[in-house]
């Protein structure tokens, strides 16, 4: 395939530096436009950022205009990346960022006639809410998200509408319901609406792909607020107990980074995946208790977790990721979750003495109940 010019938002971050890389090695010209987010970005642009003529870097934001409309130029790919994440308090920043940022590039393009010829976009796992269940007595369901009054009384699995038992999680479709209440999940579903719908009304095939909780070297060690295994591994490293939402016994499903940027070019590069949404991962369930085990083995550190009982509202009990969509395309993941682990410690290893910045922002969480703490609630 002959170079593209591409645009990559977000480049500077976990994803789209590695999806930078990789289309560079695959002899692309890209831009990478980047807020370069002081939570995420503190000591400003990371050293992964190339400095190379076949590389523009723009510091510049998905609510600027003049700086996503400099960014679109002469761009032929677009890579979307970019996005607010995480639990955090802040939820105008998820739709002016995420939503709001989306509308914009597709308003820049029409209003400009630009020459994109197509773009993928990073959605997520969390706009489906909980995924796919069973019950022994009554067959799969999709149950609704767990209530307030339900977590308050630590009655933490999805049960069955008819007889309430405990259900079973299962692999999840993209065919599944979307139910996500948080403003993060909002932001997002809102994100692949406008993708795919203003990709038709433009003709500018479009794609957007629900990631499952991607993870890897360049994950940011400075941001307490998204990054399960950066979190861990902070607390792990200055010998501090991971805390475990819950009773731990959550599942999700663990994506290498390599594997996710390898992801978008490949369906950046089939014509078939126009107007198409497709999960991401590796439908590999991990529990939470689990990934702190083999955190702590490779850091050679006790094998001790924090169980406060805490729980985040909107958040999910299990999800694993049914990609056979995209498997049988050709796509699948080749890193194990216990390789990408051993490749990410051997990395954040390297970074030098890694401060903890979670204990701090857990007080603040909770202040604004984005985190609850029942014990705290009921003796406050």
């Amino acid at each position: 395939m002959s170079s593209k010019k591409v645009l990559v938002t977000g480049g500077a971050g976990l994803i789209g530096s590695h999806l930078v890389d990789l289309l560079l090695k695959e002899g692309h010209n890209v831009t990478i436009l980047d807020n370069l987010e002081p939570q995420t970005h503190p000591h400003g642009k990371p050293e992964w950022i190339p400095n190379r003529q076949d590389v523009r870097f723009i510091h510049g934001d998905m609510r600027s205009e003049k700086e996503v409309l400099e960014a679109l130029k002469g761009v032929e790919w677009v890579f979307h990346q970019a996005a607010f994440g995480g639990f955090t308090t802040a939820l105008t920043q998820y739709i002016d960022v995420n939503s709001t940022g989306t509308a914009r590039i597709f308003e820049l393009i029409r209003e400009h006639k630009l020459p994109v010829e197509k773009m993928v976009m990073a959605s997520s796992q969390a706009v489906y809410g909980e995924g796919v269940y069973s019950c022994l007595e009554h067959g799969p369901q999709y149950p609704a998200m767990r209530s307030r009054g339900q977590l308050m009384h630590s009655q933490w699995e999805s049960r069955c509408v008819q007889c309430d038992q405990p259900m079973l999680p299962g692999l999840t479709p993209e065919t599944a319901p979307l139910r996500g209440e948080t403003i993060y999940a909002i932001s997002k579903l809102a994100e692949e609406r406008l993708c795919i719908g203003m990709g038709k009304q433009l003709d500018i095939p479009t794609v957007a792909l629900r990631y499952a909780v991607t993870y890897g070297p360049r994950q940011s060690i400075f941001n307490p607020y998204t990054g399960v295994v950066s979190i861990f591994s902070t607390r792990l490293l200055n010998d501090l107990k991971p805390v475990l939402y819950e009773d731990g016994q959550q599942t999700r499903d663990f994506l290498y980074v390599a594997d996710n940027a390898a992801a978008n070019l490949f369906v950046m590069q089939r014509p078939e995946t126009a107007y198409q949404v497709y999960n991401v991962g590796t439908q590999t369930p991990t529990r939470m208790v689990d990934l702190v085990s083999t955190l702590a083995t490779l850091y050679e550190k006790p094998l001790e977790a924090d169980f406060p009982g805490s729980f985040r509202p909107g958040d999910v009990r299990h999800f694993v990721h049914d990609s056979s969509s995209l498997y049988q395309l050709g796509w699948q993941p080749v890193v194990s979750l216990e390789q990408g682990l051993s490749h990410y410690v051997e990395w954040i290893r390297a970074q030098g003495n890694v401060k903890e910045y979670f204990e701090s922002a857990m007080k603040r969480l909770e202040e604004m109940q984005v985190v609850i703490a029942p014990h705290k609630v009921a003796t406050s």
